[in-house]
């Protein structure tokens, strides 16, 4: 693998934890290592997420709360890690003890691994009510050796029915990936190891709802969903394999928050990236999102015809991609 097409998370890319910046601790290291070598860049990738993305992982007993499943969901490593179960009684959930009002959330997950048909994993911020909103990630289980299908869908005022799924580009089973979501008053982008997968963007020019005036909490679980989740019902999910566990690290919110304002790391953490300008998506952040649609996305309900056969919703004529 070539050194030039490894790009490091911009979420890592932050100077105020050391005498360091991330670039003058690269050069710093291939003047010590040599410019050349693949190997170099793969250590230095390495050392990056050690010295920068554990400094910014918030800790699950401050950020969180274990909500159901009694002992099946766990805080460990001194509150660095969090694991939630599934069995034949029941799955587990936790929520975050603040909400969130715009920014950028960042979670690694390491999903169920083997044969997790039947499986729902869901990762998501929401609000409370009839009319509550609500930006999803949820990941469908398959049998051992077919992939994960990771489902997306924006509500806004109790409306929802906006996905778009995607298969993934990597065994997410095996290690953990970084899921983020950035939300502004301009758009939402979905991110995965920050690489965006999906824009939905403000439309409220053409009438349609968009999630601004909520607050909404981090939520996550795993539960059973058998009758649905993998193709459509017909795999059950396989009891003898239970217990099922997913397994999250790395929290990180660069948000404003209802009970303490914003962040200094909000307005750094949606602007100076190198996907973005300040209200979309730039060039390159753009061929990125191109390449995962193109390739990797399964469903797209604005291109549902038989859906809506009368015409797609709004949103979805101005959608840019």
């Amino acid at each position: 693998i070539s050194h030039q097409n490894i790009k490091l998370p911009s979420s890592y890319l932050l100077s105020n934890l050391t005498k360091y910046t991330p670039s003058t601790f690269i050069s710093t290291i291939k003047t010590q290592m040599g410019q050349s070598s693949s190997f170099t860049t793969v250590m230095v990738a390495v050392l990056l997420v050690m010295m920068f993305g554990s400094a910014y992982s918030g800790n699950f007993f401050n950020e969180f709360d274990l909500t159901w499943g009694d002992h099946r969901g766990k805080i460990f490593n001194g509150g660095n890690m969090l694991s939630l179960s599934l069995d034949r009684v029941s799955g587990s959930g936790f929520k975050s003890k603040k909400e969130y009002l715009f920014g950028r959330i960042d979670m690694q997950l390491k999903l169920v691994a083997g044969n997790s048909a039947g499986t729902v994993t869901t990762y998501y911020l929401s609000s409370q009510g009839a009319t509550h909103d609500e930006i999803d990630f949820e990941f469908l289980g398959n049998e051992t050796g077919k992939p994960y299908v990771l489902h997306t869908n924006v509500f806004a005022q109790g409306k929802g029915n906006r996905e778009q799924q995607f298969y993934l580009w990597f065994d997410p089973t095996k290690n953990f990936h970084t899921y983020s979501i950035v939300w502004r008053p301009q758009h939402i982008i979905f991110l995965v190891d920050n690489l965006p997968i999906r824009v939905f963007n403000n439309a409220e020019k053409l009438g349609v709802p968009f999630p601004k005036n909520q607050p909404m909490m981090i939520y996550s679980s795993l539960w059973n969903a058998d009758d649905w989740a993998t193709r459509g019902g017909l795999v059950k999910t396989d009891w003898s394999k239970a217990p099922f566990t997913a397994y999250y690290r790395g929290f990180n919110a660069a948000a404003c928050t209802v009970s303490s304002g914003c962040d200094p790391k909000f307005k750094t953490s949606l602007s100076d990236s190198e996907l973005q300008t300040a209200n979309e998506l730039n060039a390159y952040g753009r061929r990125r999102l191109r390449w995962v649609q193109k390739y990797f996305m399964i469903y797209n309900y604005c291109s549902d015809l038989k859906r809506f056969p009368r015409g797609f919703p709004p949103e979805c004529r101005r959608s840019r991609v």
